[in-house]
């Protein structure tokens, strides 16, 4: 314990820091891990499915690593997570410019309202815009929002209705705004990546390419790597 608390030590001294990936379930914590060099300053966790079992995961895990003296510099959230087609095939990743809560508010007779428009919280974190960008040119990812959903889209009519309240929308996943409110409460920056595993929308077990995704999430992290680990907020 105490040559890792020294090591977290060091890196911080050297301007960077150490990375906590948050993945809903151990294959994408596998999946993400192969990706990494024994050696990496990259923590790759599972905090569960849905965006509360994450928030409460990752802002103990944060909590723990600043009680050590051994904070995180960078929070990811990662896993596979449904397309909107035709601009995020199945099989690619996706980094997320933007991480928004797609379904935190209302429903009224004249459509949804968010939660931002009822007087309360946020719906929406912005990841670094540099990190983004660093990010996607090292994977060849494409960059939009994330969505993040307590339900899984599963008809046309919906994923219409997502994409028509967010035209950006790239992808749709359960955790990752849980993930980036537990960062933004501990003042550390965020970012999501996901793999595509299925395109949103009628839910067609036959359409899905888990394992594709699974791998995409492999090669992904590996050409992440070093951005994760280079990355310093105060350089952006």
């Amino acid at each position: 314990m105490e040559l890792q608390a020294e090591e977290g030590r060091l890196i911080a001294a050297a301007g960077l820091g150490r990375v906590l990936v948050a993945t809903a379930v151990p294959v994408e914590r596998d999946a993400v891990a192969r990706g990494f060099p024994g050696d990496s300053g990259i923590e790759v966790i599972t905090v569960g499915v849905g965006p509360a079992l994450a928030a409460t995961a990752t802002a103990t895990a944060l909590t723990t690593a600043a009680l050590k003296d051994e904070p995180y510099a960078l929070v990811v959230s990662a896993g596979i997570g449904g397309g909107f087609q035709p601009e995020a095939a199945v099989g690619s990743l996706v980094v997320a410019d933007e991480i928004v809560a797609a379904d935190l508010g209302a429903e009224t007779e004249d459509g949804f309202v968010p939660v931002t428009e009822l007087g309360f919280g946020t719906v929406r974190h912005q990841p670094p815009a540099d990190l983004v960008r660093r990010a996607a040119g090292a994977t060849g990812a494409r960059t939009g929002s994330v969505l993040t959903v307590s339900t899984v889209t599963g008809t046309a009519a919906r994923a219409a209705a997502l994409r028509e309240r967010h035209p950006g929308a790239l992808a749709e996943a359960m955790e990752g705004f849980g993930v980036a409110e537990a960062a933004a409460a501990h003042g550390v920056p965020v970012l999501e990546v996901r793999a595509i595993s299925n395109p949103v929308g009628p839910r067609d077990r036959a359409a899905w390419r888990i394992p594709d995704a699974l791998a995409a999430l492999t090669e992904g992290f590996g050409k992440l790597a070093p951005v994760l680990e280079s990355w310093n907020r105060y350089d952006s």
